[in-house]
């Protein structure tokens, strides 16, 4: 998705923390680690990440000062399409936009997420965040988190095609978890099972559609002077965003990991469900996104 070069960026909605340097006592994460860690990318649940990576061996060096504004230096949308902060923090503000007249429709109050970008890892209320983990929403911070360093691995580990709308896809979904804070979903649904129909499931389904929604008016939203933040999207950039859906499939990274897929064990959904659902927002809006009433037959 391209950014209008003439729109306004305000500045302020992203966060930028300095590195956390870890020591490991063999030096590096094991491949078995990484693999488990892969399972867990756009999760949405409170994960303890240190319990996933393991404590035993292990200091953490912090050189982590206070969060600075990540798009200090960030004006326009010409910024936007050059930068990749510049380019978070113009999807957060878009976001932010779409969020706080939609919020209406489902019932809830909105209030913004907070949003942070970090290099190496960091310190969350959920445990530990690396680049390994992938980009996460945190409930009891409220707040997103994200090593821009990921959108190299989805590319070349994950096999996205990538692309500007591939990157926001993955901010869109993480804010799509927020929404289902403010609404009770993470309080309301038992996400201790795994399965093609599970709780778990159904959670991230419902950020992939609420993500796909907001991808179908963003070209609507508007900054504020009153220019749209976006160009009209094509139907490459769609393409994009379902090849980022589609590579985090928990179908996908099972087959990547270990040549079998086991539906029973999935969390996050299939490709295919990832895509759909994803499709279903864009093309139905938020309010079309209730994966919990749905049939598991029809998920």
């Amino acid at each position: 998705m391209t950014f209008n070069d003439d729109s306004q960026l305000k500045g302020g909605k992203v966060k930028r923390r300095g590195r956390t340097a870890a020591v490991a006592g063999g030096g590096v994460v094991g491949v078995g680690a990484i693999v488990v860690l892969l399972i867990n990318v756009f999760t949405g649940g409170d994960l303890d990440l240190g319990a996933l990576l393991g404590d035993s061996g292990t200091t953490q060096i912090q050189q982590q000062g206070e969060s600075v504004d990540a798009a200090a230096e960030c004006r326009t949308g010409r910024d936007a399409n050059l930068n990749i902060d510049c380019r978070m923090e113009g999807a957060a503000e878009s976001l932010d936009g779409y969020w706080t007249a939609e919020a209406r429709k489902l019932g809830i109050t909105y209030a913004s997420p907070d949003f942070y970008l970090f290099d190496g890892s960091t310190s969350t209320s959920c445990g530990q965040a690396s680049a390994a983990t992938g980009p996460f929403y945190c409930p009891p911070d409220r707040a997103i988190y994200l090593d821009t360093a990921f959108y190299d691995d989805l590319q070349s580990k994950y096999g996205s095609s990538g692309g500007p709308l591939a990157q926001m896809y993955v901010v869109a979904h993480e804010w799509g978890h927020h929404i289902q804070q403010l609404q009770g979903a993470f309080a309301n649904t038992d996400r201790s099972g795994t399965g093609a129909s599970s709780g778990s499931v159904r959670v991230e389904l419902q950020a992939d559609c609420y993500a796909g929604a907001w991808v179908g008016d963003a070209a609507t939203t508007k900054d504020a002077n009153g220019e749209t933040f976006f160009e009209p999207i094509t139907r490459a950039e769609i393409e994009d965003a379902l090849s980022a859906a589609s590579a985090v499939g928990d179908d996908s990274i099972q087959e990547r990991s270990s040549g079998r897929v086991d539906p029973d064990s999935f969390t996050h959904g299939s490709s295919e469900q990832r895509q759909n659902w994803f499709l279903r927002g864009y093309q139905r809006g938020a309010t079309a996104c209730d994966t919990f009433s749905v049939p598991g037959s029809s998920l």
